[in-house]
């Protein structure tokens, strides 16, 4: 490989790296996860304690057991049986609803209504200055009218707008 082709690709890297779109994607990143582990100490913390407290123990206790009867040592330790940890499943999902939630509603939902309402303006914007834009030719018309019929000297104008003799 050539030094100028080299040069070329880390020229290119590094301003591959200097865009806002790869330092944004860090940011999310670094926020997401901690933003994802608040949710599950929410729901290891409080959730999961308050759905215990209406059933018998702590969600991610609930098991069944798919074969034989499930003996657990004083360790935790499965010795016989294969048991189906369904109420670990069922914390994760609630803690994917809940960051799901809270994402929509603080992120997702509020930069929507920005974003339309940023549209909406730039239409409106749009659309003035299309009407100025007509406003100006239809007054330049009429000048050109006006001083055609100033003239006297009989030309007409064409759909083009230009005067003949």
């Amino acid at each position: 490989m050539s030094q100028k082709k080299k040069e070329s690709v880390l020229d290119g890297f590094k301003a591959f790296l200097m865009r806002g779109n790869v330092i944004d994607l860090a940011v999310a990143v670094v926020i997401g996860a901690a933003f994802t582990n608040i949710v599950n100490s929410v729901v290891k913390g409080v959730i999961n304690p308050l759905v215990g407290a209406f059933g018998t123990k702590d969600l991610e206790s609930y098991q069944s057991c798919l074969k034989g009867p499930c003996e657990v040592d004083q360790a935790g330790n499965v010795v016989s049986g294969i048991p189906i940890m369904w109420g670990t499943v069922l914390s994760a999902c609630l803690s994917f609803l809940i960051t799901a939630a809270v994402v929509y509603f603080l992120m997702v939902l509020p930069m929507a209504r920005v974003l339309a309402r940023r549209a909406a303006h730039d239409k409106a914007k749009e659309g003035v200055q299309e009407t100025l834009e007509v406003s100006e030719l239809e007054v330049l018309k009429e000048i050109r009218d006006h001083l055609v019929h100033q003239r006297g000297s009989g030309e007409s104008i064409t759909k083009a707008g230009r005067p003949t003799s």
